[in-house]
């Protein structure tokens, strides 16, 4: 799909696809209605909101960069798609809204840099020395902008720990489960840096890939955490 992608705007990639593909495998297999809203995180040329646009969803999506939000507004427009983009950080567009599916591609990769810092293409992977500057706070707050049966859909990097992904989500009150898996041969960023992240011990002597995960967390309806309670209890 040839999209508008001004200077500075991430173009889609394999975890563009992933995601995208879990989240159209997601709105089949749940039987998603017409309409249901879906909030896309850091949209970038917005191809991941096209594709839920598509399939008939009310879709939003946010964007820190003013460039990706013209982008993506440009992107939808020339398709005829009724995406509303709107630029701001993470949530705080959409304080005090749910949606039934929310889908996030996070920056993810490992670095030193802080990620507040950073401006232009970088700032669509610099995540900081775990390379979850921005997963935590999805993990986190995530489950209070999703209706009582929402989804959550967020890919990244299995260097960031899929396990801390999983807790998170967890602790947060949802159901979570890695639902798809891809290995990605490392890009030009990658390759810079794996000589520093094998000193760290993220990557065997040789590596020169990464695996990719899509996390899928539930959030449990009303009826589904009184059940929970009453097991515990």
């Amino acid at each position: 799909m040839m999209l508008f992608r001004p200077p500075g705007v991430y173009r889609p990639q394999a975890d563009t696809s992933l995601l995208t593909r879990a989240l159209l495998r997601s709105l089949s297999l749940a039987g998603a209605p017409p309409g249901a809203r879906v909030l896309e995180l850091g949209t970038g040329t917005g191809a991941v909101a096209l594709a839920a646009a598509r399939a008939g969803c009310e879709v939003v999506a946010v964007d820190a960069s003013s460039q990706a939000v013209l982008a993506a507004r440009v992107n939808a427009r020339m398709r005829g798609l009724p995406v509303r983009v709107l630029r701001g950080d993470m949530f705080a567009p959409v304080a005090g809204q749910e949606f039934d599916v929310i889908v996030a591609n996070p920056p993810y990769v490992v670095g030193e840099v802080d990620p507040a810092s950073v401006r232009g293409r970088a700032r669509a992977w610099e995540a900081g020395p775990d390379g979850r500057a921005l997963l935590d706070r999805i993990c986190a707050q995530a489950p209070r902008h999703l209706s009582p049966s929402g989804t959550l859909l967020v890919v990244h990097s299995a260097l960031n720990g899929v396990a801390a992904t999983l807790v998170g989500l967890r602790r947060a009150g949802m159901r979570a489960s890695v639902v798809a898996r891809h290995r990605e041969p490392f890009g030009p960023v990658m390759r810079r840096r794996a000589d520093g992240l094998r000193a760290r011990g993220l990557l065997v002597e040789g590596q020169r890939h990464e695996d990719l995960v899509v996390v899928r967390a539930d959030r449990m309806g009303e009826e589904a955490g009184d059940e929970r309670d009453q097991r515990a209890a």
